[in-house]
């Protein structure tokens, strides 16, 4: 008796069967069988039926005839052959402007195009009169003739089965087209045990009808890491080098990766040491480690953890304090404990607004032509996000408030619309934009208005999937094809967010309230956005443009018969009837469907890579079949859990950071030196742009600044809102942040962020004005707060000081134009044997030198005074300092305290002995105390350890 499986029960188990072969070594196609209720027959027929035998066997040649009078199947067989044999590639037929007057679709997915080509008249391709003269027969046999080089043997089995489909009239009904179930490939996974070794994928094709076929002569293979392993046209493996990679196997829309693993040492099976494993990301990543013989790091130090932990969570360096007091810490808790402290402190919110900002696109350059001039709609997109995180709403709720975003609140007219928003826009700070339910600053950029744009754009925030390729052709690693990214696209077209977007009811009042304002009518464009946006200064409520969403067309009315809705398609999903003007929720109900593969598991590889340095799947933006994860169900136990969290990214940020996996060190072991994807070590990762920048002012900072701006008291690069091309230049911060490559947001690609270290990087960290006025200005430099503190006298490099000195040489100028006019009259006295009046002179030089003293000393630059007096040429006096010349240099008291925070402001860490004896040797050994500290301040900044959180 057979059940019947309902269809919202069946929906769920295809979504749920499509989840777990998408991320593993099965591949499964979108387009399987709309109910698996429908599909169990044909499933049954093809588990009790036999796969139908390869090409090869069933078209081999029999004394230069063919062997079976079989008829190919022009979608099964010719354009899958056409495809391995190269016809249709980048290089060949498959070009923009194809070859020799022959063009084929790019990897042939565009099957009745590419059919019509073939029997093109022109073409000769195919030659239904003369069949033996068709030149798919003659030209890929011959080298000399074929631009392509010999392709196939004449008389062998590929050239068979192209000339048994021509005799028997090439036959296809694009009408017609099969849909492929699945392809399964055996084995699953590949476990080599050295270099040399071989191994034979097996692929069978599964009809939607139930056939099933050995097609593994029709595939495309490839390796996505040929010296780990490497794969031939026939499917045969042969292991290279140790290590772990995916072998791709593609057929039709089908596409599926096979992982094959050659253990690094011989620490497997039961040699494999045991490791500790808290939690379930531990058990996950050791279970992959286990196969490849990689013994993990051991856990990183307290101080590791600490400085990891704060760049990762909050882009902040951690207090010298802080340091000290989690040293100390003996509670066995103290690391989850920190970590919770860490997500609610501001910088985390802020940290990963700035995150968010990147993939949504938050680019001010992009957002110039929709509100009023002199306003920042950056600033107000920032701080939406910004106050989100810091309420901790649930990352569907934040993506909901973008997808579906509206102009109006529910019930509010268009006058209070403009009311509210002329507020907003007086608010600088985008704290009252915040309160509003929908960022639509998302839909108003310039660079996102076409539905191509859109469609792309959505996909790279929210879905992590590059589906650009299917604009023009076939997705050459994923099953999207141009048909699906045109139906995808459909979902888009009817959102309008410009300078001039205006619903129905509000397009008169917009035009009665310019006229209101004393504007022309005849003002339109940015010339009208200038003065809305000087009255608005003004106090005055201007009129505001709005999203809108024009109701899409019906299709076109058959005889007799009612226009009906047009439809779009989800990526891989359901068609949706465009029944509705605003179909965004729509998207936004299948985001969250349990049938999206994309949403949680995109988000929770992108958080992942902001603390590993790589994502399990990798690049974090290109989610396809063929980029399969490095451990899937790591993959998915995150994706997982994260939905059953309700969404919580502080859930997200607590599972991975509580982890061993993330603890552990950044030293290797001789296992696992050469492993970048298993997560067995912490990777040495540069800072970001905006670490890099924060982390070197408040390093050099004086504590009274650096906590402000620790407490975002103060602005600093982690809350630059938006992205501008036009600032890269305007000030020290936005250079900074340019040179250390803060994303663009420019294009939908992380590529807009680099973290490739370069020369300029270098040379801003080493001498760039900015970084040398942060070392030693003397009111907001640590360097000045120490001199303060121990009574030393400021740099001699900073704006206070180099007035000092120009006080000084005056006030020595002044004094030693003086002292030479009384040592003259002294010299005529002495040679008048007036000893009286030499007497009385050389009391008044005294004097004035005292006098001159006690000057110098109240403006603290007695020392300096003294020396630059020692140097007159005064025969008379005898010129000394008040105080010893080993009391300006630092004692070794003050040196060792100096050492210790100058490496916990830093590289919050103590020094090590043999660091502390240098450091100390270099301050007691200079002259000038505050410049010694500047100098070690300035070496710190430029190390390694600095710069790349460890």
């Amino acid at each position: 008796m057979r059940m019947h499986i309902g269809r919202s029960k069946s929906v769920f188990a295809r979504s749920l069967l499509a989840s777990l072969l998408l991320f593993s070594g099965v591949g499964i196609q979108s387009v399987a069988a709309a109910d698996p209720a429908e599909a169990k027959p044909a499933a049954a027929k093809a588990a009790r039926s036999k796969p139908l035998a390869p090409l090869p066997r069933r078209f081999g040649t029999e004394q230069g005839r063919s062997p079976t009078k079989e008829v190919p199947d022009f979608q099964r067989h010719v354009s899958p052959l056409l495809g391995r044999l190269g016809c249709n590639g980048r290089a060949c037929h498959g070009s923009f402007q194809g070859q020799g007057g022959f063009q084929l679709s790019l990897f042939g997915y565009d099957f009745k195009a590419d059919y019509d080509a073939l029997l093109d008249q022109d073409s000769c391709r195919v030659d239904l009169e003369d069949y033996l003269e068709s030149l798919i027969l003659t030209k890929p046999v011959d080298a000399d003739m074929h631009d392509g080089g010999k392709r196939y043997e004449h008389g062998g089995w590929e050239y068979w089965v192209l000339r048994n489909w021509i005799e028997a009239g090439a036959p296809f009904d694009a009408g017609e087209q099969q849909k492929l179930e699945r392809l399964v490939v055996t084995p699953a996974e590949l476990n080599f045990t050295a270099a040399k070794q071989h191994q034979q994928l097996k692929a069978i094709a599964v009809w939607e009808d139930g056939s099933t076929e050995d097609v593994t002569c029709l595939c495309r293979f490839q390796s996505n890491d040929s010296a780990i392993a490497e794969i031939d046209e026939t499917g045969r493996v042969t292991s290279l080098a140790a290590g772990d990679t995916h072998l791709v196997v593609s057929y039709d829309k089908a596409v599926v990766p096979v992982l094959s693993l050659q253990p690094v040492s011989k620490q497997v099976g039961d040699d494999y040491p045991r490791v500790a494993a808290r939690t379930q990301i531990d058990r996950l990543v050791i279970q992959k480690l286990r196969k490849l013989g990689i013994v993990p790091s051991e856990i990183c130090t307290d101080e590791e953890f600490l400085r990891r932990a704060s760049l990762d969570a909050t882009g902040t360096l951690p207090k010298p304090e802080e340091v000290l007091e989690f040293v100390q810490d003996r509670s066995p808790t103290k690391r989850a404990d920190k970590i919770n402290e860490l997500l609610e402190r501001p910088s985390y919110a802020a940290q990963w607004t700035t995150f968010l900002c990147d993939i949504t696109g938050n680019n001010e350059d992009q957002l110039r032509n929709f509100l009023p001039t002199q306003v920042r709609p950056s600033n107000q997109w920032y701080q939406w996000i910004y106050q989100r995180l810091e309420d901790n709403v649930p990352y569907d709720q934040i993506v909901e408030g973008i997808v579906t975003a509206t102009s109006r609140l529910p019930d509010e007219s268009y006058q209070d619309y403009c009311r509210a928003m002329s507020d907003i826009c007086r608010d600088n700070d985008g704290d009252l934009f915040a309160e509003r339910p929908g960022l639509v600053h998302y839909w108003a950029r310039n660079n996102f208005r076409t539905a191509e744009e859109r469609a792309i754009g959505f996909a790279y925030s929210f879905l992590g999937v590059r589906i650009q390729c299917a604009q023009c052709h076939k997705h050459p690693f994923d099953q999207w094809s141009k048909a699906d990214f045109d139906q995808f696209e459909q979902l888009f077209g009817g959102v309008q967010a410009r300078q001039n977007s205006l619903s129905p009811d509000a397009k008169k009042q917009f035009t009665k309230m310019v006229s209101a304002l004393g504007i022309d009518n005849k003002v339109k464009g940015n010339q009208l956005r200038r003065e809305l946006g000087g009255l608005l200064k003004d106090g005055k409520v201007v009129p505001m443009p709005e999203l809108v969403v024009t109701p899409p067309r019906t299709s076109r009315k058959q005889k007799g018969q009612p226009a009906k809705p047009r439809q779009a398609k989800l990526l891989g999903s359901d068609w949706v009837p465009l029944d509705q003007a605003d179909v965004r929720g729509k998207l936004m109900d299948w985001l969250r469907s349990p049938e999206n593969p994309y949403f949680a598991k995109a988000i929770a590889n992108r958080v992942w890579a902001q603390y590993f340095g790589r994502g399990i799947v990798d690049p974090v933006d290109d989610l396809n079949l063929a980029n399969a994860p490095s451990n899937g169900p790591l993959l998915d136990y995150l994706a997982q859990g994260f939905v059953d969290s309700g969404y919580d990214l502080k859930w997200l940020h607590r599972e991975i950071l509580n982890s061993d996996t993330y603890q552990r060190s950044w030293i290797p072991n001789e296992t696992n030196r050469f492993d970048k994807r298993n997560f067995s070590r912490s990777e040495l990762r540069r800072l970001s742009a905006e670490a890099t920048y924060d982390a070197v002012r408040m390093a050099v900072a004086n504590d009274q600044l650096a906590e402000k701006t620790r407490q975002l008291d103060l602005d600093r690069a982690l809350t630059k809102p938006g992205a501008s091309a036009r600032a890269n230049n305007r000030d020290d911060q936005s250079y900074a942040l340019t040179v250390f490559g803060r994303s663009v947001r420019e294009s939908n690609c992380d590529c807009d962020r680099s973290n490739e270290p370069s020369l300029l990087q270098t040379v801003f960290l080493v001498n760039d004005s900015a970084v040398q006025s942060w070392l030693s200005d003397a009111k907001t430099s640590w360097a000045a707060q120490v001199a303060d503190k121990y009574g030393w006298e400021p740099s001699p490099g900073s704006p206070a000081a180099a007035a000092r000195a120009k006080q000084l040489q005056q006030l020595l100028d002044r004094f030693a134009k003086q002292v030479r006019d009384i040592d003259q009259r002294i010299e005529k006295a002495q040679a008048a044997n007036q000893n009286k009046l030499v007497t009385a002179l050389k009391k008044r030089r005294t004097e004035m030198i005292q006098r001159g003293r006690g000057t110098a000393k109240k403006n603290g630059v007695l020392s300096q005074f003294n020396q630059r007096l020692a140097q007159l040429d005064s025969p008379t006096e005898e010129h000394h300092s008040d105080e010893p010349a080993s009391a300006r240099r630092m004692t070794e008291e003050q040196a060792l305290w100096v050492a210790e925070q100058a490496y916990l402001r830093t590289l919050s860490r103590q020094p090590n002995a043999r660091e502390l004896d240098r450091v100390v040797s270099f301050l007691r050994s200079e002259d000038h105390p505050t410049v010694a500290v500047e100098g070690l301040m300035w070496s710190l900044i430029n190390t390694k350890e600095f710069i790349l959180n460890h």
